[in-house]
């Protein structure tokens, strides 16, 4: 399913378990079910086969859109801004919120998605946050040292002041909301929040709602920098 497009491993999981997989007709709730060249595999009733093409694109996510294939609640999604350009059907690898914008990978490539997205690869990814209240003296630090909210530790690789507004984080672990809920437990609001680099790729000239291709270096050199895991993980900021 995920050579096919269909979602990330882990996702292909859970859609599987709910029933929504049939192999030549029959619904299939086991995992790692064996299929051939010959059988006819259906997500909801739609026939599905291995794509040739594998894409692996960077997104300038603006704010507004939610990283998702669909949306229950009618918001814009990311992996529409890609449609009109790519045939494959592309996901997002990781997240980031609806409110917080800047790079995001989509791929059809489910090893690939594994290996970025688990925490245990330690991908950098880094962030500029502007706030609308001065930053407290001694957050950067507090946040590299490890700050725990509601039982949940959070600790960045970097963080330093650019400005009593402004402050670059560095992460590599993907907790859900990690900088939102640091900022938040000292009171202070997020006006944007970026992300600007993932491993080794910024930014770049890319403006909100642009994207590109990755080179093959880029692909290669983002799996270099990805330590052995197994199973991917979700991160939204």
């Amino acid at each position: 399913m995920a050579r096919s497009g269909v979602a990330s491993r882990r996702a292909s999981e859970a859609i599987i378990l709910a029933g929504r997989v049939s192999v030549n007709g029959v619904i299939v709730t086991e995992l790692g079910t064996k299929v051939g060249l010959g059988d006819t595999v259906c997500v909801d009733g739609k026939t599905i086969v291995p794509e040739e093409n594998k894409r692996y694109v960077l997104l300038n996510k603006p704010e507004g859109y939610v990283c998702s294939l669909s949306d229950e609640k009618g918001r814009p999604v990311a992996a529409d801004l890609l449609k009109n350009t790519y045939s494959e059907r592309l996901y997002n690898v990781g997240r980031l919120d609806m409110f917080s914008s800047g790079l995001i990978l989509f791929t059809n490539d489910g090893e690939f998605a594994a290996k970025l997205s688990h925490p245990s690869a330690e991908m950098e990814k880094e962030y500029i946050v502007d706030t609308s209240l001065p930053l407290p003296r001694g957050l950067a630090d507090d946040f590299m040292h490890g700050v725990r909210v509601d039982n949940v530790f959070y600790r960045c690789k970097w963080a330093e002041e650019l400005n009593s507004h402004r402050m670059r984080v560095v992460l590599v672990e993907g907790k859900n909301r990690e900088i939102r809920n640091v900022f938040e437990s000292r009171s202070i609001g997020i006006r944007s929040l970026m992300r600007i680099r993932i491993g080794n790729i910024g930014v770049g000239n890319l403006q909100w709602g642009e994207f590109r291709d990755l080179t093959e270096s880029e692909i290669s050199s983002l799996l270099k920098l990805c330590k052995t895991n197994t199973t991917p993980a979700k991160e939204d900021r």
